[in-house]
């Protein structure tokens, strides 16, 4: 079995841990996902990032240590989930998109009833209805002992370091990066920010689309951290 990943993991710049998370896997309600698409945010210092306006009671999970468990509701009915990196204080976290179903399947076929295999974590709303994570699991400690939600290391590691091409390791998997999906302003300009990381191939990996400029509504955000 592999090794959990640990909060000196996570204390390090969001650039570094994002690509890193490709291929671990994350464990819930029986459910357990391989991670093929994450995004990187960078807190306050990121117009992308719910962070760049400073502290609030939505964030306050953003700005704990590493390793903690952002979940928050978006577009008034699906809950997004993300991974605090970084020391605390910065408020960086890295979205987790897509993924693969590898263990639980019939569980995460339940949850997502009439949906492909392929479709059941594609996407970041998907991802955390199979796994079945809603408000009660925000502000997690994922690195804890005693978390009921667990990471594991990728059994061999897809980069240690990534570019805005392509970077391949010795499996043969590539990863590439671009622009975050459905990021609207000048946190969606893939030129400045291409910090989506996927890895190539994978058929979990969901459909990039530019952001738009919605009309606000109570509760709604888009499915950035």
């Amino acid at each position: 079995m592999q090794g959990r990943l640990t909060r000196a993991f996570f204390a390090r710049p969001v650039l570094e841990v994002a690509p890193e998370l490709l291929g671990c896997t994350i464990s819930h309600a029986g459910v357990t996902v391989r991670l093929t698409e994450v995004e990187a945010y960078g807190g306050a210092n990121d117009p992308g990032s719910h962070a760049f306006r400073g502290l609030s009671p939505r964030t306050a999970v953003m700005f704990g240590e590493p390793g903690g468990l952002y979940v928050y509701f978006t577009y008034g009915m699906h809950w997004c989930a993300n991974l605090v990196c970084g020391p605390a204080g910065a408020a960086s976290a890295v979205l987790m998109r897509a993924g693969e179903v590898v263990e639980g399947l019939e569980v995460a076929r339940s949850r997502r009833a009439g949906v492909s295999d392929r479709d059941l974590a594609r996407g970041p709303a998907r991802l955390a209805m199979a796994l079945a994570l809603t408000r009660a699991q925000n502000g997690i400690d994922t690195t804890a002992t005693a978390s009921p939600l667990v990471l594991r290391v990728a059994p061999l590691a897809p980069v240690t370091r990534v570019n805005a091409a392509t970077s391949s390791v010795a499996a043969g998997a590539i990863v590439r990066t671009g622009g975050r999906v459905g990021v609207s302003g000048p946190g969606g300009d893939p030129g400045v920010y291409p910090w989506r990381f996927w890895l190539e191939g994978e058929p979990t990996v969901s459909v990039y689309r530019p952001g738009k400029v919605r009309p606000s509504k109570p509760g709604a955000g888009s499915c950035a951290p």
